[in-house]
């Protein structure tokens, strides 16, 4: 079994061409076949390296690897143009010296009589020169197309898919297989393309199913046995109509920024027009491979659901184990930095008063940093933003909620404060100690443990919201968090006395 994946360099790779590679790579994979790559590239005013880069690339990051090397299609242009003068050397095809203006006056015509033949109209057009004057202005360099001589009767195939399809090959005009510049069209590429690399199985898009009569056409007339095709139903937006940009459609590349994971991608992509039949929705990898079967294929599109994506992410994240975790976050932060171009918040970028107070958090503390975030977090992209409050000093506090925190009361949040750092000095660092502590202070004066608790949490991370105040405690350790509680009092301090007077 080989199959094969031939996307067009003219953008980068998006889902529904991921889609396609995927279940290309899966049907290979199962089967223990090759899964190969051909960059159809004869668009020469479109096609670009970059995008040819791009895909590549964007294969690359969902680990769709290919058996050998990618195929060029422009390389194969001379092969096109052989397969074309044999097709009219056996009567198959013919010369159009029709001009695109004086047909498409020729069509109109056609159409208004309500007599004309618009099917057969540029095989008509052509009969009406003699076989000698074609022959002449031929030889005498006139430019003119090869149009394919559509055979009488239909053209059936069992679709791997969709079951025996067939169309009337009356309703397929006489198509032109090389334009008058000598360059080939995409059905007559493809099939010259698809039979010199051996490809046993096409499976492509339903956007392709009218294409398939006329290459198997060709490849009859070329005296080759078509491959087995199978046509993939669409992936709809939210509206039901074909998924595209105006739905936020995206490129593969965009997602691994926003920080989808790979494994993540794959497993979502997989379930877009395909059931394992078993009721999961998380399979790794090898388990699609094991499970996958064009028998399981959906014939109606698929809904491409983003919030069904995030969440799969974050399962994956809340997976991943903590070394895999930790590396995936440093990864991250580190692309940012690049992005931005600045150096990882820490002691160097701290105030020189600051800075003892905020040691850069050691490994054991980001890898307990990246453990707590991971359930909070559906994309790499939020784990770092709600990383930055650990990375290096609280340069701000979110206003509402120092407003709702601290602001009511703040002498009292204040000496509260104090009176937390205190407990937490003479604490031994460990959760059940630490907890025993605050909430025995909150009992001794008097309040509950939230008003407590939250307080501090805006006192060590700036912002309302964050994993358990405990867990922040021992992300941060003794010192950092003594360090910004002291400084939060001050900003206290220094915001109530600010205050107009009552």
């Amino acid at each position: 079994m080989r199959l094969r994946f031939a996307p067009s360099p003219t953008g980068s790779l998006h889902v529904g061409g991921a889609r396609t590679a995927l279940f290309n790579w899966l049907l290979a994979r199962r089967a223990g076949g090759s899964f190969l790559l051909r960059i159809e590239d004869t668009d020469r005013d479109r096609s670009r390296p970059e995008h040819t880069e791009a895909i590549l690339s964007g294969l690359r990051w969902l680990g769709l690897d290919w058996d050998e090397e990618p195929v060029f299609q422009g390389g194969g242009i001379e092969r096109h143009r052989r397969d074309a003068l044999r097709l009219l050397e056996s009567g198959r095809a013919y010369r159009d010296f029709t001009t695109q203006a004086d047909f498409a006056r020729a069509r109109k015509a056609a159409v208004e009589s309500g007599t004309g033949s618009v099917a057969r109209l540029a095989r008509n057009l052509a009969a009406r020169i003699p076989a000698d004057e074609e022959r002449r202005r031929a030889e005498a360099g006139e430019p003119f197309a090869i149009r394919f001589r559509v055979p009488g009767g239909e053209t059936v195939w069992d679709d791997l898919v969709h079951g025996s399809t067939r169309f009337a090959n009356d309703q397929i005009d006489d198509f032109v297989i090389l334009r008058g510049d000598g360059s080939p069209t995409y059905n007559l590429a493809v099939v010259s393309d698809d039979a010199a690399m051996a490809i046993t199985h096409v499976l492509r898009g339903d956007d392709h199913l009218s294409n398939t009569p006329k290459q198997i056409l060709l490849y009859r007339a070329l005296g080759i046995d078509p491959p087995a095709f199978g046509h993939l139903p669409m992936i709809l937006g939210p509206d039901g109509k074909r998924l595209s940009k105006r739905h936020g459609a995206q490129a593969v590349g965009e997602w691994a920024a926003e920080g989808i994971l790979p494994a993540a991608m794959i497993n979502f992509l997989a379930l877009l027009g395909w059931s394992p039949g078993t009721g999961e929705e998380l399979l790794a990898r090898d388990e699609l491979i094991r499970l996958f079967s064009l028998k399981r294929v959906l014939r109606k599109g698929s809904v491409f659901d983003r919030e069904k994506l995030h969440w799969m992410n974050g399962q994956y994240i809340a997976r991943m184990a903590d070394d895999e975790l930790a590396g995936a976050l440093r990864a991250r932060l580190r692309e940012e930095r690049t992005r931005r171009g600045a150096v990882e918040p820490g002691d160097d970028e701290a105030p020189a008063h600051e800075a003892s107070e905020d040691a850069t958090l050691g490994e054991e503390g980001f890898r307990r940093m990246a453990a707590a975030l991971a359930p909070r977090s559906r994309t790499l992209a939020e784990m770092a933003r709600q990383a930055r409050p650990y990375l290096g000093p609280v340069r701000s506090y979110d206003p509402k909620a120092v407003r709702k925190a601290w602001m009511r009361d703040p002498e009292a949040t204040a000496a509260t404060l104090l009176a937390t750092a205190e407990a937490l000095a003479e604490s031994e660092w460990e959760a059940e100690a630490l907890e025993k502590a605050l909430r025995s202070l909150a009992a001794g004066r008097g309040i509950g443990a939230g008003k407590l608790f939250q307080p501090l949490r805006v006192a060590l991370t700036g912002v309302a919201a964050s994993p358990g105040i405990f867990d922040v405690l021992l992300i941060l350790g003794r010192n950092r968090s003594l360090g910004r509680v002291r400084r939060a009092v001050r900003h206290i301090r220094r915001a109530a006395a600010d205050l107009p007077s009552r």
